[in-house]
């Protein structure tokens, strides 16, 4: 990861230094080939009594940039909280990259119809017949908008399937109208 720290209005201080190359370690710990540039920029203001300082994280990473700003008076307080945030931010953008890409290659067919064939509500769970006649189960939690005890051999359902331990089976099931 290349890092840049700039400094308008003040002299880099050896502690903030210090602090943003500690901070910089965590993110590529747990970022590794994540983030693919860090720019730290920190500006005495006149914004505060005694004067203060504004500061500025700006992390690029594939398809996207995240900024962070921070204003105060104690930059220990400003780098710490500003790179807690940028973590935070970080993870959440791991977190949607993994849930588009488990959409797309997971195996997922999305929005597949097929007939319930089988529904034992005392088991909690039920089996789906597709056009092509291969068997889905589904388990009660999967169902959408109904209940199982609600749901009739012969019902049309739209569902989402997946592999399971035991072969194919639905992660969503709903009465298609």
């Amino acid at each position: 990861m290349e890092l840049k720290v700039e400094t308008r209005n003040v002299e880099l201080r050896k502690g903030w230094q210090e602090r943003i190359e500690e901070e910089k370690e965590k993110i590529v710990r747990h970022y590794a080939n994540f983030v693919l540039h860090l720019r730290v920029s920190i500006e005495a203001t006149k914004h505060h009594k005694e004067g203060g300082f504004e500061l500025k994280l700006v992390a690029t990473v594939p398809n996207d940039t995240v900024v962070v700003s921070r204003k105060g008076e104690s930059m220990n307080a400003l780098l710490v909280d500003a790179f807690d945030v940028l973590s935070l931010q970080l993870k959440e953008i791991q977190r949607k990259k993994r849930k588009d890409q488990k959409g797309l290659d997971g195996g997922i067919e999305v929005g597949s119809f097929g007939v319930v064939r089988k529904v034992s509500p005392f088991e909690s769970y039920g089996f789906i017949v597709t056009p092509d006649e291969r068997e889905i189960y589904f388990h009660e939690n999967a169902l959408k908008d109904i209940s199982l005890d609600k749901l009739l051999e012969g019902d049309e359902v739209m569902y989402g399937e997946t592999v399971g331990d035991k072969g194919p089976q639905a992660s969503w099931v709903r009465v298609a109208r």
